[in-house]
């Protein structure tokens, strides 16, 4: 084979034949020790997912993404849409983390614990493999006319796997809505929530048609993480690599021939058959890989039946392999840590630092000061409270707490029980009204601190204008 074609792999995706059709992949049951190691992963893994919903804390859900209220809740701390700036910093830490990562390690991520990988390879090819066999029974289903043997197997698998589906489905839906929101759609009359049940159907719906039809191909064609890793990785990345010094040239090995002058890669092609995403990992790193380790199971298993040295597939860094370089933390990967470090101290100070209750005191625009009976004069203001916390208050007021003389008399409202409306603003006006002899200066700092019952919350200073003396 020429070095073109060699090559000509990287023309075109591995799930896409030369004319341009789907090639569907028929991937070999994996077995070994990695294969096991991600199989208890997976466990944990599925238990943390259907049961997270299902926890409360302080009476909130302990993860919950409510899109459409603009309300988060994440391991207990209650977010609004006025933090959007914390979640706009989380996601740029996210992404850092995730460059960091993938200098120093690839697609570890995606096949260890990406939500498509767990599901796909855990869950829904096991269920391939329990109903319809392994490749070889699969392939030969596939090719089978429409007997009753097939549309039993092929509806038996479309049955459980949107039975399936429908439950990712639902508890995805969880995420967004609640699991208390969710009960109540499914235990009320259907009339009282359609939009709900509409939303169910659809989520089922597109993860049935994800893991039934689509399946590698959101890792192939639309997810853009593999792609990232041409820009992303270099030498000294540690990925799922073939060990080229040691198997080429690769070759037949057979009984009382002499093979000195071949590699110890045998050629069987095992390594092939399990990928999930049909590529060949001997052609290289290739954006299809998504580390999942089944070629290094596949071929360990191979090594020990021909009594080679197992890892020639492995996890090591192109320096590891052609320079034998062990692995080390370059200048790129440091500086990418120390950007990782700031971000995160930054994170981590607003975080320490964030008020479950924001007041805002401003004086009225226009309005100066009113001059009071009995020697006193007053300031007019305006009053926000937002409640960001997972309660409302009970008995919410406002004292003064610079000048104890200081009097508060509310617009509309006694101002002993101001609401707190969870998530909203909440507007008053209100006077202070303090005695003149009590103000040394035209103008003055006042404190004022916000309540719940006898708890100081919050405070706040603002101006207040007093005539000249």
């Amino acid at each position: 084979m020429n070095i073109k074609e060699e090559e000509s792999f990287r023309d075109r995706v591995a799930t896409i034949d030369e004319s341009g059709k789907r090639k569907w992949i028929f991937a070999y049951k994996p077995s070994g020790k990695f294969y096991n190691a991600r199989s208890i992963l997976s466990i944990f893994y599925l238990i943390l997912f259907f049961g997270l919903p299902l926890i409360k804390y302080k009476g909130e859900p302990f993860l919950l993404l409510n899109i459409l209220e603009r309300k988060f809740v994440v391991f207990g701390f209650v977010f609004w849409s006025q933090d959007f700036y914390l979640f706009g910093i989380t996601m740029i830490l996210f992404v850092v983390f995730i460059i960091v990562f993938t200098v120093a390690f690839g697609r570890l991520f995606c096949g260890w614990a990406c939500p498509q990988t767990v599901f796909m390879e855990m869950v829904f090819r096991r269920i391939e493999y329990w109903i319809e066999g392994d490749a070889n029974k699969q392939v030969l289903l596939n090719k089978m006319p429409w007997n009753f043997e097939k549309l039993r197997k092929r509806g038996l698998k479309l049955v459980v796997f949107y039975l399936v589906a429908f439950l990712i489905g639902n508890t995805f839906l969880t995420y967004i809505i609640g699991f208390d929101q969710w009960l109540s759609i499914i235990t009320d009359s259907i009339g009282l929530h359609i939009k709900g049940l509409i939303a169910m159907m659809v989520f089922s719906g597109v993860f049935f048609f994800i893991y039934t039809w689509f399946r590698e191909q959101v890792c192939t064609v639309v997810c853009p993480y593999g792609r990232l890793q041409g820009v992303l990785m270099d030498k000294h990345s540690v990925v799922v690599a073939y060990d080229y010094v040691r198997g080429e040239p690769r070759g037949k090995h057979k009984k009382n021939e002499d093979h000195s002058n071949l590699g110890d890669c045998v050629d069987c092609g095992l390594c092939v058959r399990v990928c999930p995403t049909g590529i060949d990992i001997r052609h290289g790193t290739q954006l299809e890989c998504v580390h999942c380790t089944a070629c290094i199971d596949a071929c360990d298993s191979i090594m020990e039946k021909v009594d080679k040295p197992s890892g020639l597939i492995r996890y090591a860094s192109e320096a590891t392999i052609a320079e034998n370089q062990p692995f080390k933390i370059t200048a790129r990967l440091k500086a990418y840590i120390a950007v990782l470090l700031i971000l995160l101290t930054i994170w981590l100070s607003i975080l320490v630092t964030r008020t479950t209750v924001d007041m805002e005191v401003r004086k009225v625009a226009g309005q100066l000061y009113q001059k009071r009976p009995e020697n006193k004069v007053s300031n007019l203001y305006n009053l926000m409270i937002l409640n960001k916390s997972h309660k409302e208050f009970a008995h919410l007021h406002v004292k003064p707490i610079s000048h104890p003389s200081a009097e508060l008399e509310f617009v509309g409202t006694n101002g002993m029980d101001l609401k707190s409306p969870l998530g909203k603003p909440a507007q008053y006006t209100f006077f202070v009204v303090v005695p003149l002899k009590d103000l040394e200066h035209r103008k003055n700092t006042i404190e004022l601190g916000l309540y719940d019952g006898d708890r100081l919350i919050e405070t706040v200073k603002t101006n207040l204008i007093a005539p000249l003396k």
